[in-house]
């Protein structure tokens, strides 16, 4: 079952463009033009994402328990969330951005909801930073992209470890830069122990690519004798694809941004019964109340698995 949620048309909404608002935007550019500076490396005051109100509250294990909101019921909440992020381009490019301004935006927007899943009982996020098909885009853009995303796992790792966060990247890692890799395998071995949620980055992944790889591998195992043909099964491939790294590698729940109604080669395998939400809201614009109202869609659906309810 799918949800498409169309926003109402709303008048023009001058709070936006107040005293706040327009230094927020100056950050971010400024900030943006750092990264690509020489001296980026003296810069260590650059976090995770947008510098905005939020981002500055650090989240910490300290932090109060946000209690969940009454739209949800805890008994209710889906084990797995699956994200594709959309829209970071056509954000930044409708403020007069560059593409690079909102993948900015688009961080600051997954912490917050990275902070929310954890502090609301999802087991695992799983989202969507870069696909195979994404290859295909300036190199300008994907040189920006991969460099923000080794900052933000060095500057946010360790408070996402603090708070119990497991951190894995699944995807074709053959084409990421020497340094990111290292980076991914540190954050990897210091958060394999973490229990309170399971972060899922897939990078340079694709659905396709994911069934491809699994069959490769049982391809192998039949010709060094490890398994016959007639073993092959379902669950033999479910073990073979990348989403092996989770307790519950099938999504409860996916919600895709910016108005776009596909699932773009994501997790094709793993979605067979994955309940589909539909937001339209741009990525960065995506926050606490677009979640809310994507789980409490979920929690209104009754899944059948094929089955009827008697």
């Amino acid at each position: 079952m799918l949800s498409l949620r169309v926003r109402p048309p709303t008048s023009f909404d001058f709070r936006r463009f107040n005293a706040g608002y327009l230094e927020r935007r100056w950050r971010l550019s400024r900030d943006c033009f750092l990264s690509f500076s020489p001296k980026f490396e003296e810069n260590r005051g650059i976090k995770f994402g947008v510098r905005s109100s939020k981002s500055d509250v650090a989240f910490t294990a300290a932090e109060e328990e946000e209690t969940l909101p009454e739209e949800l019921q805890a008994e209710l909440m889906p084990k797995h969330v699956a994200i594709i992020m959309d829209g970071n381009g056509r954000w930044a490019k409708n403020r007069g951005l560059q593409p690079w301004d909102g993948h900015r935006a688009g961080v600051e927007a997954l912490k917050e909801i990275v902070e929310l899943s954890g502090k609301w009982g999802i087991q695992v996020l799983t989202v969507f930073a870069f696909s195979t098909d994404n290859w295909i885009r300036p190199r300008i853009e994907i040189d920006f992209l991969f460099s923000l995303f080794e900052r933000s796992l060095k500057s946010e790792f360790q408070n996402l470890a603090k708070n119990n966060v497991r951190i894995s990247i699944i995807g074709d890692s053959s084409k990421l830069p020497k340094s990111l890799l290292r980076v991914i395998n540190e954050v990897e071995e210091v958060t394999k122990n973490n229990t309170r949620l399971q972060l899922i980055v897939a990078v340079g992944y694709s659905g396709k690519y994911d069934v491809l790889q699994a069959c490769r591998g049982i391809a192998q195992r039949v010709k060094d004798g490890e398994i016959g043909v007639e073993e092959i099964d379902e669950r033999l491939i479910e073990e073979e694809l990348e989403t092996n790294c989770t307790e519950f590698p099938y999504p409860d729940l996916l919600i895709r941004t910016s108005g776009e109604l596909r699932v773009s080669n994501f997790l094709l395998w793993q979605l067979a019964y994955t309940e589909l939400f539909f937001a339209q809201e741009l990525w960065p614009d995506f926050g606490r109340s677009g979640f809310i109202e994507a789980l409490t869609s979920f929690q209104q659906r009754q899944r059948r698995f094929g089955g009827r309810k008697s």
